[in-house]
């Protein structure tokens, strides 16, 4: 089965009609998917497979005053039938030339510290790991 990567638009979203389990940490609503996409500086590369999302990744440019711009990875997901094939690589290739395109310089991604898949990847990409601590705070 042919795997397709492609960057959405504002507008893409009702192209989404199938969504594979487990591609997204929960249900998609149609209005925050609509809003994400019109937002800029937001953007999102997904794959598709028989016009079914089995794989997303999702960024964000953090702009600076004394900086230059960072692409902030948001999410990488994948239904579990299509992982293991190099698809999340090519979601993550496709996001960072959209960061080159934006004047980004660097790209961050996190993941937890048992997530040995996703660290493999991140690893494999040529990134190395730099300790730090992250705080969630709920508004």
């Amino acid at each position: 089965m042919t795997v397709e990567i492609r960057r959405l638009f504002p507008g893409d979203d009702a192209d989404l009609i199938g969504i594979a389990e487990d591609v997204f940490d929960e249900p998609v609503r149609a209005d925050r998917f609509a809003a994400y996409l019109a937002e800029p500086g937001h953007f999102m590369i997904v794959a598709l497979a028989d016009d079914v999302v089995v794989g997303q990744c999702a960024a964000v440019i953090h702009r600076h005053p004394d900086r230059a711009s960072e692409l902030y990875i948001d999410e990488v997901g994948g239904t579990p039938a299509f992982q293991r094939q190099g698809i999340a690589r090519k979601m993550l290739d496709a996001m960072f030339e959209i960061g080159r395109e934006h004047g980004c310089e660097e790209a961050w991604v996190g993941t937890e510290p048992d997530n040995l898949a996703a660290r493999a990847l991140y690893e494999a990409r040529g990134t190395a790991a730099e300790p730090f601590v992250m705080y969630v705070y709920r508004l």
